[in-house]
């Protein structure tokens, strides 16, 4: 497994955050660490989703900090946020494609907003993004409509890493793959990862994302995060859910 620094370029502090007077999250603490790769886990409606959008500011907070790259969000002005958000990409459960964009035109969409460039190089840049996630460059004509599950992930990494981020969010990436396409997809964010120095910031379900790809594992319960370790970590637990999670007849992988 790669290794990671100690550095820790996402902090999150006491973060609480709720919706019509029910608390997802209450007085959380997380650490991710440049470089690593870090799996969140937990049960359904766990708030595993509503931490992502949280940090990245889609989502509003009760209480808490959260900072990023050493910037606190919350006292950033508008420059300052805008130039730590051009550090990261992330990849929305589905892809979250624009169906009424070309794949080209998906991919550029970030670059337009940020960058100063000419059509020319948008369209280097685009090719050169598809052939990174393993797509053929005549990908770019196609719409989201003539796309496989797999492809469809593929340019919605293109779309995450058109910037050349340093962080990358990755929501359920696996989801809706077949497990040979799964297993694919894990292999490139790996390589992706070792090759570009990229953090990657993954909520999964996926035992096998969990065991083969992932530095450390986050397991959020109770509305904060139980544990934080690598597997070997999660397989000593003896919490009730993690014991469930990681020794119950889905996880069979993790015993061969």
């Amino acid at each position: 497994m790669t290794a990671f620094s100690d550095e820790a370029i996402i902090k999150v502090r006491d973060l609480t955050v709720g919706f019509h007077g029910k608390l997802i999250l209450e007085h959380l603490d997380l650490d991710v660490k440049r470089g690593e790769i870090l799996g969140v886990v937990g049960a359904s409606g766990s708030g595993k989703s509503v931490l992502t959008r949280a940090i990245i500011g889609l989502l509003p907070k009760v209480n808490g900090r959260i900072e990023v790259f050493g910037v606190g969000m919350d006292a950033a002005d508008e420059a300052e946020r805008r130039a730590v958000e051009r550090r990261w990409g992330v990849l929305f459960q589905h892809g979250a494609l624009f169906s009424s964009l070309s794949v080209r035109q998906n991919i550029q969409f970030p670059m337009r907003e940020f960058m100063k460039v000419s059509d020319r190089l948008l369209d280097e840049i685009t090719v050169a993004k598809l052939v990174m996630v393993g797509l053929k460059p005549e990908v770019a004509d196609l719409f989201p409509s003539e796309l496989s599950g797999g492809m469809t992930k593929r340019v919605a990494l293109a779309r995450a890493l058109s910037l050349d981020p340093e962080i990358v969010f990755l929501d359920e990436p696996t989801s809706g793959l077949d497990p040979i396409s799964a297993g694919d997809f894990d292999e490139l964010v790996k390589t992706l990862q070792r090759t570009l120095g990229l953090t990657v910031f993954m909520v999964t379900h996926d035992l096998d994302s969990l065991n083969t790809v992932c530095n450390r594992i986050a397991v959020l319960g109770d509305r904060k995060v139980l544990l934080i370790g690598p597997m070997d970590d999660m397989l000593a637990s003896q919490h009730p859910w993690l014991q469930a999670y990681f020794h119950g007849k889905r996880a069979r992988a993790l015993a061969a």
